[in-house]
């Protein structure tokens, strides 16, 4: 039924309400505890690489870019996304390293979805603590400088 004046759209169930099974709201809450459980205790168990090129697993990177250096910080935000997004719990703390978490939060907060954004700053105060922090300005783009470029 569309929305219209005689057929309004549901209002939003207030904070703290609990949701009946069936609803858009289970649903939800489902796929925030699938994020939640891959989850690591504490931030220090990331201890993944701090430099150098990491290759993913198939089961986290599946097409694209496979191999990403550390060193460019647009492949390691790429990286540090794709594997909050779609790594299991083994996957986060092998290739996922703290201080880089720590660091890139305020604009990989800005990059991941809604759900992931909220589940990881819900459990990590240190995280959360950083939902205010400006985001870093994206480094420019490599231009190609050629004569058809004068």
């Amino acid at each position: 039924m569309p929305v219209t004046p005689q057929h309004p759209a549901p209002a939003p169930p207030p904070a703290g309400a609990v949701v009946k099974a069936g609803s858009g709201g289970t649903d939800l809450e489902l796929y925030r505890e699938k994020f939640r459980r891959r989850l690591p205790d504490s931030l220090e168990e990331l201890h993944g690489p701090a430099e150098g090129v990491v290759q993913p697993p198939i089961t986290v990177v599946w097409s694209g870019l496979r191999a990403f250096d550390l060193g460019n910080e647009r492949q390691r935000m790429s990286l540090y996304r794709t594997v909050l997004a779609e790594g299991m719990h083994k996957d986060l703390t092998a290739l996922l390293n703290h201080a880089i978490l720590l660091r890139s939060w305020p604009t990989l907060r800005i990059l991941v979805s809604t759900t992931v954004r909220g589940v990881w700053e819900d459990r990590f105060a240190e995280l959360r603590a950083l939902a205010d922090v400006p985001p870093a300005q994206p480094p420019a783009r490599r231009t190609h400088e050629g004569p058809a470029a004068a």
